[in-house]
C-alpha cells in the first residue's frame, strides 16, 4: 500500500484523478446531508424560483420548475454511481470466467466460447444496448442490464489473451504434472495473474459505464424522471440553449468530472499494478 501511494503521489495526473473520484463518492454518500434542498430529488415543483440562473441561493441555478440543480447534480451521482457499480460487479466475473477458460482449455471450448465474444463484439456496443432498451421498459434495473449484456464480452477478450499466453508458462505445466485438476489451475494458478488487469479495466471502465447509462437516459431510454440522472438533465436542458445555458452546462460539467477522475486513477493504477495492456 505504501508503494502504492508512493507511485500515484509521484504522478500529479494520476493523485488529481484519485482526489477527483474520492470528492465524488464523498458528495454522493453525503447527498442528503449536503444538498441545499434535499427534497428536490423526486417530483418537487417550486415555480417562484423557476429557471433561475445561477446565484447565491442557487449555486448552478434551478430547472424549469424550480429544483435546485446542485442538489440534483449530486443525487444524480449517487444513480451514476450505483449503476457503475452493479454493472462492473457482474460483467468482469462473467467475462473473467468465459475468457479464462477459453484460453486455457483451447480446442473447441475455446472456439465456442470466443465465437460468441466475438459475435457481441460486432455490435457497437451503444447500438446494442439501445435495442435491449427498445424492447424493455425504461429504468434503471432495465439499463443495469442492458450495460451489463454488451459489457461482459470485453472482459472474455482480456482475460482470454492474458490466459493464453499464461498456460505454456512453467507453473501451469507444473501443476499439471502433479495432477491438478482444471478448475485448479485455472482459477487458483492463472486468474491471479489476470486479476491487475481486471482491476485497471475496472476503473477506467467505471467512467464510460456512465457515459453509456447517460447516453441512454439522455436518449430517454435510461433512468426515468423526476429521479434526477446527468444524462436526462443534459437532455432537457439542451432544449433551451443557448439562453438557459446553466441547465445543461452544469450536468455535463459533472458527467465530465467523474470521468476525468476515474479515467487518470486507472492509468496510475495500470503504472502501479505493472500492467502493459
Amino acid at each position: 500500500m505504501i508503494r502504492a501511494f508512493r507511485i500515484l503521489s509521484g504522478n500529479p495526473l494520476s493523485l488529481l484523478g484519485l482526489c477527483l473520484v474520492a470528492l465524488v463518492v464523498l458528495v454522493a454518500l453525503l447527498a442528503p446531508w449536503i444538498a441545499p434542498f434535499p427534497t428536490h430529488n423526486g417530483a418537487v415543483v417550486d415555480f417562484a424560483f423557476a429557471n433561475q440562473e445561477p446565484s447565491p441561493r442557487n449555486w448552478m441555478g434551478t430547472d424549469l420548475v424550480g429544483r435546485d440543480i446542485f442538489s440534483r447534480v449530486l443525487y444524480a451521482y449517487q444513480v451514476s454511481l450505483f449503476l457503475g457499480l452493479v454493472v462492473l460487479a457482474i460483467a468482469p466475473p462473467i467475462g473473467a470466467m468465459i475468457g479464462l477458460l477459453a484460453g486455457y482449455m483451447g480446442g473447441w471450448t475455446e472456439s465456442v466460447l470466443m465465437r460468441i465474444v466475438d459475435v457481441f463484439l460486432s455490435i457497437p456496443p451503444l447500438v446494442l444496448a439501445i435495442a435491449m432498451m427498445g424492447v424493455l421498459e425504461p429504468t434503471l434495473t432495465n439499463a443495469m442490464l442492458a450495460v451489463t449484456v454488451m459489457w461482459w464480452p470485453w472482459y472474455a477478450r482480456l482475460v482470454y489473451s492474458i490466459a493464453r499466453s499464461e498456460r505454456e508458462e512453467g507453473y501451469v505445466l507444473a501443476a499439471e504434472v502433479i495432477g491438478a485438476s482444471t478448475v485448479h489451475i485455472a482459477f487458483r494458478e492463472i486468474l491471479p495473474n489476470c486479476l491487475p488487469a481486471i482491476i485497471t479495466k475496472m476503473t477506467l471502465d467505471m467512467g464510460f459505464v456512465i457515459i453509456i447509462a447517460s447516453s441512454l437516459s439522455f436518449l430517454g431510454l435510461g433512468v426515468q424522471p423526476p429521479t434526477p440522472d446527468l444524462g436526462s438533465m443534459v437532455a432537457e436542458g439542451a432544449r433551451y440553449l443557448p439562453d438557459s445555458w446553466w441547465l445543461t452546462v452544469f450536468p455535463g460539467l459533472a458527467i465530465l468530472v467523474v470521468v476525468f477522475g476515474f479515467n487518470l486513477l486507472g492509468d496510475g493504477l495500470r503504472e502501479v499494478l505493472g500492467v502493459n495492456q
